[in-house]
This record gives structure tokens, sequence and C-alpha cells, in this order.
């Protein structure tokens, strides 16, 4: 059921042909509110390539207890369903495939997900042996940071 709510919501929110790429970016940042229950413009992402994996950081921008605890707990669900191979938020957030999610989710045994609560949201520490998923996880990462202007370190 959450599937086909997300995919309602992604039609709705689908990109235009033709839009500027502020238009796009406006729909982005709309279908993420929806899915992580959180204004992105009062938050933060952080998107970094590491060595073993990467860690993706959302906080808010301020001492906000309601974006706090939305922050948390969109983070501990997208560390359970990535775990589990289940992409599908990235996907409606951005209105359609994710580079590296399906590497991500073929190798799914060989990643781990872990949740931390940070002082204003969370992180999600990505961690791998298996050189092939590492790769795919930099795509992503890289994916994430561009299409969010967010900050990051990339290893490349």
């Amino acid at each position: 059921m959450k599937r086909l709510s997300l995919l309602l919501l992604a039609l709705a929110a689908a990109p235009l042909t033709g839009q500027s790429p502020d238009t796009a970016n406006a729909r982005m940042q709309a279908r993420g509110q929806m899915a992580m229950g959180v204004n992105q413009n009062a938050s933060r992402h952080v998107f970094d390539d590491l060595p073993d994996g990467g860690r993706i950081e959302l906080q808010a921008d301020s001492v906000d207890s309601t974006a706090i605890a939305a922050i948390r707990a969109h983070l501990s669900t997208v560390a359970s369903a990535f775990q589990a191979g289940n992409f599908s938020t990235p996907e409606f957030v951005h209105a359609g495939p994710v580079p590296g999610a399906d590497v991500m989710a073929a190798r799914k045994s060989a990643i781990t997900y872990a949740f931390a609560a940070l002082p204003r949201g969370g992180e999600v520490r990505i961690t791998t042996h298996d050189l092939e998923a590492l790769h795919a996880i930099h795509r992503f990462l890289a994916y994430q940071r561009q299409e969010h202007h967010a900050a990051g370190h990339d290893m490349h």
C-alpha cells in the first residue's frame, strides 16, 4: 500500500517536459518533503563518500523538535528499507531510478546501513567491503549531492 501511495504521489508530482531547472528542483524538493516529512529548505543534507562506503546526513537548520523527530524517523526508515534492498523513496523523490541503487539492491547482503541520531537530525552510515557495492554507493551519493545541491566529500 505504501508503494502504491508513493507511486500516486510521484505521478502527481512528476516533472513536466520542458520545465526550467528551478521548477524541476522545486518539484523534487516538494516530493522530498512528502517522503521525508520535513521541509528540505529548512534542513541540510550531506552525502559523504568514505573508503568503506559512505554517509547520508540530514539535520534541521534550527532546533525544531518536530523537524528533528521527522528527520530521525525518516532516516531510520531509510536505513531499514535500504538494508532490505528497497530504494523506492529515492526513486520517488527523484522521479526515477537513482544511479547505483540497482547494484546496491542486488548487493544488499554485502552492505550494512546503520542509523545514528545527531543533535538536529541523524545519519545513515553505509559500509561495505565489496568493491562493486562500494562503486555503486559512491555513484548513488554523487547523484544525491548533485541533485540536492548538497555538501559532501567525493572520493573520486
